[in-house]
């Protein structure tokens, strides 16, 4: 039989589990610090304010470039009401 076939077990005692029980803790440390950070970040109004600043932004330069559409559009809100 290849060697490369062979299992191997290694048999250690409570440092294996010690080191197991370790790397979870940190594990779950970091994942609880990544969900209240995306909390947080999701709370927060910065995003809503910049998303709305984006948008004024957006709109000011559409406007800026395409003078023309401007006009018609006026004029189409100018008939509606």
């Amino acid at each position: 039989m290849n060697n490369q076939y062979v299992r191997r077990e290694v048999f250690c005692r409570n440092t294996c589990h010690e080191l197991k029980r370790f790397w979870e803790r940190e594990i779950g440390k970091q994942t609880y610090y990544r969900e209240s950070e995306e909390h947080r970040l999701g709370r927060s109004a910065l995003r809503k304010l910049r998303e709305e600043w984006k948008q004024k932004v957006e709109t000011k330069l559409r406007l800026r470039n395409n003078p023309d559409e401007t006009e018609k559009q006026a004029k189409v809100g100018q008939e509606l009401h």
